[in-house]
């Protein structure tokens, strides 16, 4: 073996892309980042702000979707089957995009996402705010009512 090859065997970015971003594979604190699409926020601490911003409403929003009823409870309907899968759908989606935004390692967004999720459970799900007993949750396992 020469010297030209083993000095790429003991590169570990030998023979990538130049142009190729690296992500982080642990928590870092920065405003520079890439949250959900490449080059967002970027490096604008604006643009970061914003992002804290929308993953904190968006996780809010998924909590509002588990817990509210937009169908009431009735006999089999095709329709209500198909609204009630949407939104199933449509809460997972969300769930996923907060749960991609987490990966990117950033600290920031992990402390929003959490709070977002504790703000929206407080609102919607907890006693604080709802007169609630363990009956009214038929169709819902309800969590923590023990």
């Amino acid at each position: 073996m020469d010297d030209d090859n083993m000095s790429d065997m003991n590169n570990p970015t030998a023979g990538m892309d130049p142009n190729m971003v690296m992500t982080h594979m642990t928590f870092f604190w920065s405003k520079n980042a890439n949250i959900l699409f490449s080059d967002w926020p970027g490096t604008h601490t604006s643009m970061y702000v914003l992002a804290l911003v929308f993953v904190f409403v968006l996780s809010i929003f998924v909590e509002w979707l588990r817990h509210c009823q937009v169908m009431k409870p009735g006999p089999k309907h095709l329709g209500v089957g198909l609204i009630q899968t949407f939104l199933h759908a449509l809460t997972t989606a969300l769930a996923f995009m907060v749960m991609l935004a987490v990966m990117s390692f950033n600290v920031g967004i992990f402390l929003v996402a959490v709070a977002g999720h504790s703000m929206g459970f407080l609102l919607f799900r907890s006693r604080v705010f709802n007169d609630s007993d363990t009956k009214s949750c038929p169709h819902n396992v309800c969590p923590l009512s023990c």
